[in-house]
């Protein structure tokens, strides 16, 4: 069999873009993390002013979510009679020909 190793200075060579791109993930994920907690320490730091508005307008978000959802439902609803109202004027339209094309053959004779 041959000997598939590869030496340690090709290993690290191999493994040096993946390890360039982890570093600089964790440098994005530092940045990331520090904004994060300035932000908390803004919020944390007595503006409670805006914290109020955020609460305020999450509370806002969930009484439009609700009330789309009832929207969503009456739709569905109207459209279920629609259909059944359009069925209903197909036959109806059809019984009405039905009977003028009678008439009209009875009338003839």
């Amino acid at each position: 069999m041959a000997n598939c190793a590869i030496p340690n200075e090709g290993l690290k060579d191999l493994l040096k873009p993946f390890y360039q791109r982890a570093s600089e993930a964790e440098d994005r994920l530092s940045i990331i993390e520090n904004v994060i907690s300035s932000k908390k320490e803004i919020l944390e730091a007595g503006n409670e002013e805006c914290s109020e508005k955020v609460k305020e307008l999450e509370l806002k978000l969930e009484e439009v979510t609700a009330q789309l959802a009832a929207e969503k439902e009456k739709v569905a609803k109207l459209t279920v009679e629609n259909c059944k109202k359009d069925y209903r004027m197909i036959h109806l339209v059809r019984s009405v020909k039905e009977v003028d094309l009678k008439l009209e053959q009875l009338t003839t004779k």
